[in-house]
């Protein structure tokens, strides 16, 4: 009777093994990167592939001044994010009957017993479907409302009117 593995047994196992060890610090990888990588280009995209590895909604929140945010998702905290804005972001969503409306953001978060002012949300889900929101910003105007771009940026406001306005020429 035999004892011990064949060498073949043991190249199986050690390349099994290898192939879990790619694929755990890959994902790790990946998942570090995004949070790193949060900006007002990237944060759109970011967080989608974040909602698909949890396969659930993900969560960007600013509270009071906007200086600390957070990612959530099933109301746990993911991940802290630091230095997103510098001051209060001017939210807008684009209405095709009303034209440009101000958005206030008028929530109020509540998790681990505490109550903190909301100044800027923003949510992704797991199908890539993106909360609705134009955000003004310094000198630029970062348009987070067409489902098929990840941002669009513009200089002025009227930019973005004109390009939502022939938009809806072409739909008529």
């Amino acid at each position: 009777m035999k004892k011990g593995f064949s060498l073949i047994e043991l190249m199986i196992v050690i390349v099994i093994m290898g192939v879990i060890y790619t694929l755990v610090i890959t994902k790790l990888k990946s998942y570090n990167e995004t949070q790193e990588a949060l900006q007002l280009e990237t944060f759109k995209p970011n967080l989608g592939v974040l909602a698909k590895e949890f396969h659930t909604k993900v969560k960007l929140f600013c509270f009071d001044d906007c200086s600390k945010c957070a990612i959530f998702a099933n109301g746990k905290k993911l991940k802290e994010v630091s230095s997103l804005f510098e001051d209060t972001p001017e939210l807008y969503k684009y209405n095709y009957l009303n034209g440009m409306e101000e958005k206030k953001m008028d929530v109020l978060f509540d998790a681990d017993d505490v109550e903190q002012d909301v100044c800027f949300s923003f949510g992704v889900d797991e199908d890539g479907v993106s909360d609705q929101v134009i955000v003004k910003y310094k000198e630029k105007v970062y348009d987070y409302s067409n489902y098929f771009s990840d941002v669009d940026i513009y200089d002025t406001l009227e930019e973005v009117i004109d390009a939502k306005e022939k938009i809806i020429e072409k739909v008529k």
